[in-house]
């Protein structure tokens, strides 16, 4: 009996690469414990892709199979909130940009990355159908956008470098804090253009099929540097991290997982997501199709990914749209 506990206890080790004893044999229970599962609160933001995340990984158990337990996520429809309810504690594994996680590093909040999962393909300006044909021919019109978003300072800051055209100073932004809303106003005609991301995106030229995608940033980024955008990404609290150093690994290797679930079958991948988003399948299965949803993982624990988020706070940097290029201190390995 003794011998099989042992190999269940070496198993248990090295399915989740943890440090065994002196003699390499023996581990206490409470790591024992934490190797099998980990408990973590997580939330979405509704609408959004993040609702496919979560539904995916509660329809397949995905966490378990990396010894976490994330539960229920809690929905927030407020971009705003659900940032300001991470940085408070209020759960603990955020899907978000991730500039908006290097703007709260950067002032002293005790976060870090864990992986991208999705480039800046995502981000779109869109316009009626007889609406600009070009970003100087917004200046002076109604530009829609969700400001408390590092969406929108990234968008900013690649349009500034790339077509000299600061969006605040040169057209009437009109804030709002969902990014479906600012699809909504152009789709009733009360703006001229709006940013957002997708599924958003999708979902409004479905509903409106004139309308037209004017400015992809991911695309025009990529075409300065490259290299892709990151968008979206996965960030823990440091406090967290400190309690249990494996989740880190156990996080990133989770939604390496889950991202090559969802595109090697987009399709039974959008039926899941699509139950509970109030996003349709089809608009989803359009999102990922046309290319603006791009979902790709990249670890920070390997340079490659690292340097494209170092990159892009360069360049945000440069812009104005962060205070100062990430530092190391920012990734999570």
């Amino acid at each position: 009996m003794h011998d099989v506990q042992r190999r269940r206890l070496l198993k248990a080790a090295a399915a989740h690469g943890l440090t065994l004893g002196v003699a390499g044999t023996t581990m206490s229970m409470s790591s024992l414990a934490m190797a099998q599962t980990s408990s973590l609160k997580w939330a979405n933001l509704t609408p959004g892709f993040t609702i496919l995340i979560s539904e995916y990984v509660m329809a397949k158990g995905i966490d378990k199979q990396f010894g976490l337990d994330l539960g229920k996520p809690t929905s927030y429809t407020a971009v705003s909130t659900y940032y300001n309810d991470f940085v408070a504690g209020n759960f603990d594994v955020c899907i978000g940009s991730w500039d908006t996680f290097a703007a709260r590093y950067l002032t002293g909040v005790p976060m870090q990355l864990v992986c991208g999962i999705t480039t800046g393909n995502m981000i779109n300006i869109v316009v009626p159908k007889d609406g600009a044909r070009s970003i100087k021919e917004l200046e002076g019109k109604v530009f829609a956008a969700p400001q408390s978003t590092g969406t929108y300072r990234m968008t900013r800051a690649i349009i500034k470098e790339l077509q000299g055209i600061d969006i605040e100073s040169s057209m009437k932004v009109q804030n709002v804090d969902n990014p479906a809303a600012s699809v909504t106003l152009v789709m009733a005609n009360r703006a001229d253009a709006a940013l957002s991301w997708e599924p958003n995106i999708s979902s409004g030229l479905k509903r409106v099929p004139d309308m037209r995608v004017l400015y992809n940033a991911g695309e025009e980024y990529k075409k300065k540097t490259n290299l892709d955008l990151p968008f979206f990404g996965v960030a823990l609290k440091k406090d967290l991290i400190a309690k249990d150093p494996s989740v880190v690994k156990r996080v990133d290797q989770m939604f390496k997982e889950i991202i090559r679930g969802i595109t090697a079958n987009v399709d039974e991948a959008v039926k899941i997501g699509g139950t509970k988003s109030g996003i349709p399948s089809d608009v989803l299965a359009t999102a990922i199709s046309s290319g603006r949803l791009q979902f790709k993982h990249i670890s920070m624990s390997e340079e490659i990914g690292r340097k494209s988020v170092r990159t892009a706070s360069e360049f945000l940097a440069r812009n104005k749209a962060l205070p100062r290029p990430v530092d190391d201190g920012f990734f999570a390995s």
